[in-house]
């Protein structure tokens, strides 16, 4: 056990955030997701709920200042309706350690599906709610 890390994030999960560099992306994906399909790097995380999860990330974890927005979640299919109050969970465990965070950006299924092929990992997590996915990228430490 660490002091002041959370102890939600494993040790393999700690060393992942850790190895990331600037502009590298890992998704925060809901139990459904299918991540062993798109990517090699996946890290368990079952029974963990993503605001928990980005809760404990965030105040070790600088989100990516170059680009409009470092908050990519999936777009709801046609045909189908979004549960606002999962982005808005999670928006507050974003704004918690990151006030000025921007937007969370919304993009098709298959874009997001694409960005998971290149994402540095995965975290399959025990997140319930459709839609539940979440990828993070990652920028530079300020001195």
């Amino acid at each position: 056990m660490l002091k002041g890390i959370s102890p939600l994030l494993s040790p393999e999960l700690l060393a992942t955030l850790s190895r990331m560099g600037h502009g590298d992306e890992i998704i925060l994906a809901d139990a459904h997701f299918p991540a062993e399909s798109f990517n090699a790097n996946v890290i368990r995380a079952d029974g963990l709920r993503i605001p928990d999860l980005l809760d404990a990330i965030l105040p070790l974890f600088e989100l990516d200042a170059y680009v409009p927005t470092p908050l990519f979640m999936m777009a709801a299919v046609e045909g189908d309706t979004l549960d606002p109050q999962v982005e808005t969970d999670y928006r507050a465990a974003i704004e918690k350690h990151v006030p000025s965070a921007p937007a969370t950006e919304r993009i098709d299924r298959f874009a997001f599906y694409d960005r998971a092929e290149d994402a540095f990992a995965v975290v399959m997590t025990g997140e319930l709610a459709k839609y539940g996915n979440i990828l993070l990228k990652k920028g530079v430490t300020p001195v």
